[in-house]
């Protein structure tokens, strides 16, 4: 089928867009680390399953302590701490803004790359930067008309947990990078073909939720807000929407999207997969009655053409 690639691309940031809506809701509802600890378990017994009907076992039975130690890394890094900032932005001041500041992944990742891995960026890569950054500038500054001073539009706090987002986002997939790259070698240690490499992605993400999984209910219980459960197993319409979280992003977004980058050339793929922090303002508006100016569509869309250029490079 022709296109196929770019449908399954779209179709992706369409589920990036439900997840955000439902972890909206669930977040204001029971709360991020409840919302973020019950994510985890679920993605686990999704993944496991998927795992157990591929593989043959419900967890990846060759990963080495290489392979698990950086993809533990990368959960609590990805989950435990960019998702909590995340969720906790979406308590601020809603899904909408939450994701424009998820466009700060590609570039946070081209530096930890650059870092941590050698690898390159050209000033092409700067430049998307800048205008990722110019975009979010546009969306969340503001001229005081008394002081002609640019000012925050957005409360400081849940600015600081989407920034943390997009950081550790960016960071936890390079981190990711790092653990699959000692998973292929692990795989072919053991002997076993890399034709199926496909499903590294889904044996990584089991891994990375049991960190997750880890992580959220050691701050709960340091928190001493373990309690919060109980009471958030009773809030129906949470618990729906938490589980409509966990299926939308961690095991149809990535299934879609492993699906998506082999019908279509990876650059286009990613940037089609990155329209969500757009597509999520119209249906966002209509359902909290919210009014969107020109100037936050202009800076959603410049936000996201610089993490495309990342892509497209």
């Amino acid at each position: 089928m022709q296109y196929l690639g770019e449908i399954l691309s779209l179709t992706v940031a369409v589920s990036g867009t439900a997840t955000a809506l439902f972890a909206d809701t669930a977040s204001h509802r029971i709360g991020a680390l409840p919302l973020n600890l019950f994510r985890m378990a679920l993605s686990l017994v999704l993944l496991g399953g998927f795992l157990w009907v591929v593989c043959g076992a419900p967890w990846p039975v060759h990963a080495d302590g290489r392979t698990w130690f950086w993809l533990l890394l990368s959960g609590l890094v990805g989950y435990v701490f960019g998702d909590y900032c995340l969720f906790n932005s979406y308590v601020v001041f809603g899904s909408r803004f939450g994701q424009l500041f998820m466009t700060l992944a590609p570039p946070a990742a081209g530096i930890a790359g650059w870092l941590m891995l050698g690898e390159s960026l050209s000033w092409r890569s700067w430049l998307a930067m800048v205008v990722t950054l110019t975009g979010i500038g546009i969306t969340i500054l503001a001229r005081n008309r008394e002081s002609h001073k640019l000012t925050l539009k957005l409360p400081l706090k849940g600015v600081l947990f989407g920034i943390g987002a997009g950081v550790g986002q960016g960071l936890g997939l390079v981190l990711s990078k790092v653990g699959l790259t000692h998973y292929e070698g692990a795989l072919a240690a053991a002997g076993e073909s890399l034709s199926s490499t496909w499903v590294l992605p889904f044996a990584g993400t089991f891994i990375r939720a049991i960190a997750g999984l880890i992580g959220f209910w050691l701050i709960l219980a340091l928190r001493k807000e373990l309690p919060q459960l109980r009471k958030a197993v009773r809030d129906r319409k949470g618990m729906a929407c938490t589980g409509l979280t966990t299926f939308f992003g961690p095991f149809l977004g990535v299934s879609l999207s492993l699906m998506a980058v082999q019908f279509a050339p990876a650059g286009i793929a990613s940037t089609l997969m990155a329209l969500t922090p757009v597509l999520i303002i119209p249906p966002y508006a209509i359902i909290h009655r919210q009014r969107v100016s020109f100037k936050e569509i202009l800076g959603a869309l410049i936000a996201v053409s610089g993490a495309a250029l990342f892509f497209l490079l």
